[in-house]
């Protein structure tokens, strides 16, 4: 590879020399071309002058500018998307509240009343809650001031110390402590502060979006059965003349019609439609996030510390070695450290019940495993 960019150089500067060696060898070539062609050959002699770059650095320099178009579209989508949950929320809870809730109240026992009341109402605080929790709350950010804190590297853009487990976001163009992803959902960051609430949000979004589609499957088959039986007819109308026709209410009496209903009818037939199709969507989808999201969290890393540590197994298994997460503590203590249970009453006023406490530490330092002390005497 060295010897391909050392003769690539080499050409190029001959190049150079024979279309700038002009009138007794002056060179005719403007200054900006100059300094151009000089900027593009400490370009690519910086992204060789050490052994420990790889293919990586080479990789992120080649595609800076399409990660820095993302990166600038998504900053400015941010604010786009939080409108779009808030709507389509806004949108499902009209409707439960509109023909949902009716009809389970005419319908249920007073017993089952209470229950979809009381669980469906929890349900929309603590999404409600969480959301604006998670959007509001500044992930964590390392101090830019000199400090005796320790560190592990320096960031290569904000060039300031780089705590363990800080990652640089180019979205927001600050570095993150305990930095997971960048949610556009969210319009922020997902790091050492915020990161209980996105999980917590996930959560009870995909659980209000089950209950949803459950407690609506009735009222959607009938809306279905009604839009469906009601386009039948109108297929069927002309049928006739053709003397044959593919339903099955029209070869035994194709003059009876379907029954007719009302705008208003029709209107909360398709809203019936709408959200069980929507919250059946978003219950799959975000269920299979938040799912995964639990494994990493039993795991003890970030999605972020999933590609490191996968990549430091692979380089240890070469090496006839093993390789262990230093941050893993064991399932049930990261979920303590995750959720910030001190003592068993914090499982209901902590994660039962909105909360806004801070999680264990401040980001900066992290406890090695093994970790004797246990959060919680089980």
């Amino acid at each position: 590879m060295r010897w391909f960019l050392s003769s690539t150089l080499h050409l190029l500067r001959c190049v150079r020399l024979r279309s700038c060696t002009r009138r007794g060898g002056r060179n005719t070539l403007p200054l900006w071309i100059r300094a151009i062609w000089a900027y593009l050959r400490l370009l690519v002699q910086s992204l060789y002058f050490s052994s420990l770059t790889d293919s990586d650095v080479v990789f992120d320099s080649v595609f800076e500018p399409v990660f820095w178009t993302v990166d600038y579209v998504t900053r400015w989508f941010g604010t786009m998307f939080v409108c779009l949950v808030v709507v389509l929320t806004s949108s499902i809870l009209v409707i439960v509240y509109l023909i949902l809730l009716p009809m389970i109240m005419s319908t249920y026992s007073p017993l089952w009343v209470a229950w979809h009341l009381c669980y469906g109402h929890w349900n929309l605080v603590m999404i409600v809650f969480h959301y604006y929790k998670a959007t509001k709350t500044a992930p964590g950010y390392p101090p830019t001031e000199k400090n005796d804190s320790p560190f592990v590297s320096v960031c290569k853009k904000c060039i300031i110390p780089k705590p363990a487990r800080t990652h640089h976001c180019g979205i927001c163009n600050r570095c993150i402590l305990k930095m997971d992803h960048h949610c556009p959902w969210l319009n922020n960051c997902v790091g050492h502060l915020n990161h209980r609430y996105f999980f917590s949000f996930c959560l009870s979004l995909a659980l209000g979006c089950i209950y949803c589609s459950i407690s609506g499957r009735n009222l959607f088959l009938d809306a279905y059965n009604a839009l469906e039986v009601r386009s039948s007819d109108l297929h069927c109308y002309f049928w006739p003349y053709l003397e044959f026709c593919p339903y099955q209410t029209c070869s035994t009496n194709y003059q009876t019609a379907a029954p007719s209903y009302t705008f208003k009818e029709k209107m909360i037939h398709k809203s019936i439609i709408y959200m069980w199709v929507l919250t059946s969507t978003v219950g799959v989808t975000l269920g299979a996030l938040t799912m995964w999201h639990a494994v990493l969290i039993s795991r003890g890393e970030t999605s972020i510390e999933r590609h490191t540590n996968s990549k430091e197994t692979k380089r240890m298994a070469k090496r006839g070695r093993i390789y262990r997460n230093p941050f893993n503590y064991g399932r049930l203590n990261n979920w303590k450290v995750f959720l910030g249970v001190g003592k068993t009453s914090h499982w209901l006023t902590r994660v039962l019940l909105p909360s806004g406490h801070t999680p264990p530490g401040d980001g900066l330092t992290w406890d090695v495993f093994p970790v004797k002390k246990d959060l919680i005497p089980v």
